[in-house]
């Protein structure tokens, strides 16, 4: 939160007060904070709503969303985002959220700073509650009268809530270092965890003391989980991380003095982003994109630009794997301006990303402007490089290493139809990788590509079963498999009767261990 936002907040929190010490109504004191917040923060009527009730936008959210539930239609849009820029006046809501927003704070457009009626033709100012209407047909209230001041919440820190996310995580945790690891699935409850932790450290990060050794200690074993990110298996890593993340959060909801918040705020951005990392790994794209978002806004606090271009590279990858090439560029170019002149692994790692971008979007039948176009990139990404920090140069997680960008490159090559040059990069990326099994994979996986754009269908075959072979399952996520399956697609169009494919196919779909049977079987 900036100085000026946490000015306006503290205002707000001292007129809302004084307000409940008084018996004024939530509408009341919401025209009290705009009056007085508004020429000083520039605070919209609609905003001065939410801060007379004390809530966070993502509560708001909620609400408009259990309300959709309610009147059983499809989940609603909006988030966080769209809500604040509500509230800034950056933009107006339509007709049908305009008409939620008034039914969660029980008042009229007018009061929100609206002109004209609401399109459900009633008023929105009878008490009720959540569902009900009155005789009149006038909606209930989504949001409960404010509570007595008497009674205050109990601390951020001893939530039920997030000691029952930690258990979760805790308990696939031990599955996990247990004598059957394939027991533990990244299942239901698991990510609601995950998200639960999520959710709550970005309701910290707009609201918010610890010692500098502790600080010294998180940083560090931040740092630990970067190193891992290569050895580890994720459902595993996703745990640690999630856990640690949980902490920085609980310690954030203390007042800091600013330096400290700073190295929080890094803290958060950083195992946010690793979290969304390992989110791409496990193949959910949704949670990845939310711990980006989350990423980013703890990032903002800390005005590092090499940090804020970082977690953008790193989001990037997300519509990059899941489909949107489009969207992908466009990240990888803000993550570009992000960065700017600061030498820092997002200025390699943008130009990659823009180059298999232009990869995916082009084929292998790429006009050679395209494939010009695509080894620029790659060329700006190798001078970048030449410039980071040695210590960012051997970073897997946090940095960029030179593995990885042999390794994008023969991928961006390989999707162009690039084959010969794809083929010599491919390999020395594979004998640069000794840890990390994914990317191993997902090299072998590029190579038995190149063989089946050149028609070797038999040596695409025995390189993608050999890649799967040496597969453990707890890496089998559908991240992975992905591409895997692709191959198999891919040559049965062209094949569907080849004699190698059954062997194949029995590395791609292996027979699942019996319940309490370990990794290795019988």
């Amino acid at each position: 939160m900036s100085g000026r936002q946490h000015r306006e907040t503290e205002m707000a929190r001292r007129i809302r007060a004084k307000g409940l010490a008084t018996g004024r109504s939530a509408a009341q004191i919401a025209e009290e904070i705009h009056e007085v917040c508004g020429p000083q923060f520039g605070t919209t009527k609609i905003k001065g709503h939410r801060l007379s009730y004390g809530i966070a936008l993502a509560d708001v959210i909620e609400q408009v969303r259990a309300l959709f539930e309610r009147d059983e239609k499809p989940p609603p849009g909006i988030g966080e985002t769209l809500l604040s820029a509500y509230e800034s006046g950056l933009k107006r809501p339509g007709p049908e959220y305009l008409h939620y927003l008034c039914t969660v704070y029980r008042v009229e457009p007018a009061s929100l700073g609206y002109d004209g009626p609401c399109i459900c033709g009633h008023g929105h100012r009878m008490p009720g509650v959540v569902g009900g209407n009155d005789l009149q047909g006038r909606h209930g209230a989504a949001l409960a009268d404010p509570p007595d001041i008497g009674t205050p919440p109990p601390p951020a820190d001893q939530s039920f809530e997030s000691e029952e996310d930690e258990n979760v995580l805790r308990r696939t945790l031990l599955q996990l270092l247990s004598s059957n690891p394939s027991a533990a699935k990244l299942d239901g409850p698991v990510l609601g965890a995950c998200e639960g932790i999520r959710r709550r450290m970005d309701r910290t990060l707009v609201s918010a003391t610890v010692s500098p050794a502790m600080l010294d200690q998180w940083e560090e074993a931040t740092l630990s989980f970067g190193r891992q990110y290569t050895t580890t298996a994720p459902l595993r890593l996703l745990c640690d991380v999630l856990l640690e993340l949980s902490s920085v959060r609980t310690a954030m909801c203390r007042r800091q003095p600013i330096d400290l918040q700073e190295r929080l705020c890094r803290m958060a951005a950083q195992l946010s982003g690793l979290s969304g990392m390992i989110m791409i790994n496990l193949g959910d794209h949704r949670l990845a994109r939310s711990f980006f978002r989350t990423g980013r806004t703890a990032a903002d606090e800390t005005g590092d630009r090499a940090l804020r271009a970082w977690v953008t590279a790193r989001e990037a990858l997300v519509p990059l794997y899941y489909g949107d090439a489009r969207e992908a560029l466009n990240l990888a170019k803000k993550s570009r301006d992000l960065a700017g002149q600061t030498p820092c692994a997002a200025q390699a790692m943008a130009p990659v990303v823009e180059a298999r971008a232009l990869a995916m979007l082009s084929g292998t039948d790429s006009k050679k402007e395209v494939v010009d176009q695509a080894k620029r990139a790659l060329a700006r990404a190798r001078n970048a490089f030449s410039h980071m920090k040695a210590g960012d140069q051997e970073d897997a997680a946090f940095g960029y290493t030179e593995k990885q960008l042999y390794f994008y490159q023969g991928d961006v090559l390989t999707k162009l139809g690039q084959t010969l040059e794809a083929e010599v990069v491919l390999d020395q990326a594979l004998d640069k990788y000794q840890d990390h099994i994914l990317d191993q994979t997902l090299i072998r996986l590029d190579r038995a590509q190149c063989r089946l754009i050149e028609g070797d269908l038999a040596d695409a075959l025995d390189t993608a079963t050999e890649a799967l072979r040496l597969l453990g399952p707890e890496y089998r996520t559908d991240f992975i498999m992905r591409p895997a399956l692709a191959l198999e697609q891919a040559v049965m169009a062209r094949d569907a009767n080849h004699p190698k494919l059954a062997v194949y196919r029995e590395q791609l779909r292996p027979p699942q261990p019996l319940l309490g049977e370990g990794i290795g079987g019988a």
